[in-house]
């Protein structure tokens, strides 16, 4: 096992921040040479600690201003994977979850509006063991990240 030393720590921290970050910016704030962080940052992405970097567009721009979260009950488990696939391949479906509670599983979507909304949950329910939904449209958004709060102490590595 290994953990984390405190320059990986604030590397991937910074990066969570702005994934765009250059190499020598990181490296002026860790205080260690360019090629140091490019290889910290190599490693880290071969650890699968890092598992990419991305634009965060905004929908709305785009005419997406539907944001939904649909809650799925599907008949069995031995439809998962064929469900999960099915959702993987619609692109209004942002995230899919299998889930303990309401449902076996959760989709956050996005959709330009209620016409395109209730053709997109036709579909869904069209697929094979998809025995229920319930949908809740967001009204409005206060916190949405993809950061997670790490510390030196709380991240194992196992090789």
């Amino acid at each position: 096992m290994h953990h984390l030393d405190d320059i990986d720590i604030a590397i991937l921290k910074h990066l969570q921040k702005n994934g765009r970050a250059q190499r020598n910016k990181i490296s002026k704030l860790v205080n260690l040479s360019v090629p140091s962080v490019s290889e910290r940052m190599r490693k880290l992405e071969e650890k699968k600690l890092i598992s990419g970097y991305h634009a965060v567009l905004n929908p709305q721009k785009f005419n997406f201003d539907i944001i939904a979260f649909i809650f799925v009950e599907v008949d069995n488990s031995s439809l998962y994977s064929s469900f999960v696939n099915k959702a993987i391949l619609e692109p209004e479906v942002l995230e899919c979850h299998s889930c303990t509670g309401d449902g076996s599983h959760i989709l956050k979507i996005t959709t330009r509006n209620t016409v395109t909304l209730e053709k997109l949950l036709s579909r869904i329910q069209s697929w094979e063991g998809v025995k229920k939904t319930r949908s809740n449209i967001v009204l409005s958004s206060f916190k949405e990240t993809r950061e997670i709060p790490i510390e030196s102490n709380n991240v194992t590595i196992e090789y």
